[in-house]
């Protein structure tokens, strides 16, 4: 009996503790959904809605003549929020939205378009990607005027979400100054070294969280607007880039070289007007800029005899050594400690002049004069670089500078033989653009200023910062020293190892190098070779290097190799620029003239007007037409259409060189000139067709 009633007790305890707990479970679940729910309602929301970024546009980058070299541009992503638009709306346009939809995309049936819009209205779907494809922004106008969408983002649903993609007018021209920058905000040129500026500053809005893992934007009054960046004007000139890159791929492709670097810069300012370095592809087939080399750490290297102008500095300094003082060099081999230096002439020289080692680039000469003046106390030839500033970085404005390096005196690895071969540039690397500046400041008449590559930060019309040219070093040498730097860089183009080059238009004056490669710590048979200098010789306003390494087949020697190219960007750029020329500039030759007008036969609109308008010449257009030329009517230049139309032969007679350079080689035409002023013939008629490589002719008088 006492067993019974205690088997029952216990399950009237269960019963009564089941029956309480699931009065409390009954319990919690009414607190959770009528008294806590707003609660838990506004975490779960909370949840699913989150202030993210709104990316900033991001600014321009255009050179010195205003034309753009790397845009923002805006594409769209078309989504629609199926539900927003009313039944009579949504059964009104259905059918014709769904029509247009197929017929721009191209990849489904219109039956498709309507099938998926109606699905996700069923579902109650808020956020449908119409199409992966983005569009651009006239193609969005279009699509603005299409049923429902043209009711907008709160009669129609449809919202265009803005995605920038970065575009280059030019292409691959000046890329790797350009630059770029990738997600994680590592890249090159400025897109990557001035991206504090380009960048803006970003925004934030209000996004829900849907299916699939997407962002839907909605609009919140506490939403912050993105800053736009700002935009980046730099020294370019698109022209004279165009010039630089084809000269250098030309030669590179001519003598099957690993790779080139060009650097133009303005003598006065410093401002680099063009920077190209082509690299011979992995395939082997083509080049493409990969790498600055005439700037960055792998641009180092021994530069060789252009080198040789320090040395030269440092004795004409000391005022050991006259121009004319001669120097025994031999048969072309003399050895230094254990070491034998050779002269590139076979049975070398003989005895020269001080003035002759330099302009026929003896390495004996020099070394000899330098181990004589210096071999004691290596020091102060040291002291002359570090005063020149060869020894540091110049400061550049692009992220990654090469810093120089040398040995030095006492150190463990100098050895006796160390400061003749440093005499010729050997056991020293420097990059491109210090020798360049180097060699800028003789032209310069010994002011070395530093290289410019952005002159000016702007929003709009108003210039946030400006880059005035900074001077490096008010005076490397004596004047003295510097005039007889020129007369020897002169004597190179003019006597020596650059004679190949000297034209009797304007004057040249540089300095050839050829440097043996260290591979594996012994130097070879490949070369390094190059040519610095500055043109016009009388007065200096472009100085230039340029550097082609292994060069295939023989003489590749700096003046075969790298001379020519030289040579050829100067020729056209002496064509391009009319302050170069006095008489183009003053429009003295009566040929241009018509009765009493100077005669502009025949250019570029804005150009032509302008040299118009500076002389107060009236002149008169209609047409919106890019290329243009003159007919004299009433006493005023009537300018008309010079029609210029792709594979077809223009009509370029009466153009300045460089308009017609310009247009020609933009068709895909090789262009050979002789003579000097504007076009006076051409060898292919105008309107014939354009064959791939063919070649023009043009006379110029």
């Amino acid at each position: 009996m006492n067993i019974k009633r205690s088997i029952l007790f216990r399950v009237r305890i269960a019963f009564l503790l089941t029956s309480a707990i699931g009065m409390a479970i009954f319990y919690k679940i009414t607190q959770v959904q009528f008294v806590d729910g707003d609660k838990w309602r506004q975490m779960s929301e909370d949840i699913h809605l989150q202030y993210r970024p709104v990316k900033a546009t991001r600014g321009n980058i255009y050179s010195t003549n205003g034309s753009l070299l790397a845009t923002s541009l805006p594409f769209y992503r078309v989504v629609i929020d199926p539900s927003i638009a009313s039944p009579e709306r949504y059964r009104s346009g259905i059918d014709s939205l769904a029509t247009l939809l197929s017929g721009f995309y191209k990849d489904k049936s219109a039956t498709h378009y309507k099938r998926m819009i109606a699905d996700a209205r069923n579902s109650g779907k808020k956020y449908l990607v119409i199409n992966r494809k983005q569009i651009g922004y006239q193609e969005k106008l279009d699509m603005m005027d299409w049923p429902i969408f043209r009711h907008g983002r709160l009669g129609g649903g449809v919202i265009f979400e803005k995605v920038d993609q970065r575009y280059r007018p030019f292409r691959s021209l000046a890329g790797r100054t350009v630059g770029f920058l990738n997600e994680d905000d590592y890249g090159v040129g400025l897109e990557y070294s001035f991206n504090e500026y380009l960048q803006g500053r970003n925004g934030e809005a209000l996004f829900q969280k849907i299916a699939g893992g997407s962002w839907k934007p909605l609009h919140d009054a506490e939403d912050i607007k993105p800053t736009d960046g700002f935009d980046i004007i730099t020294t370019l000139d698109i022209n004279i880039q165009d010039v630089a890159e084809s000269a250098l791929l030309r030669q590179l492709i001519n003598k099957d070289a690993n790779f080139g670097s060009v650097i133009v810069m303005e003598v006065k300012t410093g401002h680099i007007k063009a920077l190209a370095n082509l690299e011979k592809n992995k395939s082997g087939n083509g080049y493409g800029e990969n790498y600055n080399y005439a700037i960055g750490e792998q641009g180092l290297t021994e530069p060789g005899s252009t080198f040789k102008l320090v040395s030269m500095m440092a004795l004409l300094e000391e005022g050991s050594v006259s121009l004319q003082d001669s120097i025994d060099t031999g048969e072309g081999v003399f050895k230094f400690y254990d070491r034998s230096m050779r002269d590139a002439k076979n049975g070398g020289f003989g005895r020269i002049t001080v003035r002759e080692a330099f302009e026929k680039s003896s390495n004996i000469g020099i070394s000899r004069l330098v181990n004589d003046q210096f071999g004691a106390t290596p020091v102060k030839f040291m002291n002359y670089i570090a005063e020149v500033g060869l020894d540091k970085p110049v400061g550049f404005q692009l992220k990654g500078e090469g810093v120089p390096y040398f040995k030095v005196p006492g150190a463990k690895n100098w050895y006796g033989t160390t400061l003749p071969w440093m005499s010729i540039g050997y056991e020293l690397k420097v990059t491109p653009l210090q020798t360049l500046t180097l060699y800028n400041a003789i032209a310069n008449n010994g002011k070395m200023v530093k290289p410019i590559l952005v002159k000016q930060i702007t929003k709009g019309n108003q210039v946030e910062e400006y880059f005035e040219t900074e001077v490096l070093n008010k005076q490397i040498a004596s004047k003295k020293t510097i005039q007889k730097l020129q007369a020897l860089l002169e004597g190179v183009v003019e006597n020596g190892t650059a004679r190949n080059i000297r034209n009797s238009n304007y004057k040249i004056a540089g300095k050839t190098g050829t440097a043996q490669k260290l591979i594996d710590g012994r130097y070879t048979q490949t070369y390094y070779t190059s040519f610095a200098g500055y043109f016009p010789a009388d007065n200096p306003k472009y100085s230039a290097i340029i550097i082609i390494d292994s060069p295939k087949g023989f003489q590749a020697y700096g003046g075969d190799i790298s001379a020519p190219v030289f040579k050829e960007i100067a020729d056209k750029i002496h064509a391009q620029d009319l302050t170069l020329d006095l008489d183009k500039a003053h429009v003295k030759n009566t040929t241009h003239y018509a009765g009493d007008l100077p005669f502009i036969q025949a250019g570029w609109t804005e150009d032509v007007q302008m040299l118009c308008n500076k002389f107060g010449i009236s002149n008169h257009y209609q047409d919106q037409e890019k290329w243009v030329r003159s007919r004299v009517t009433n006493k005023s230049i009537q300018w008309v259409t010079n029609r210029v139309t792709e594979k077809q032969v223009p009509d370029v007679t009466g153009m300045a060189l460089r308009d017609a350079l310009y247009i020609l080689e933009n068709n895909g035409l090789r262009v050979i000139y002789s003579g000097k002023g504007r076009v006076k013939s051409q060898s292919m008629p105008s309107g014939t067709s354009i064959s791939p490589n063919s070649i023009i002719k043009l006379t110029l008088g």
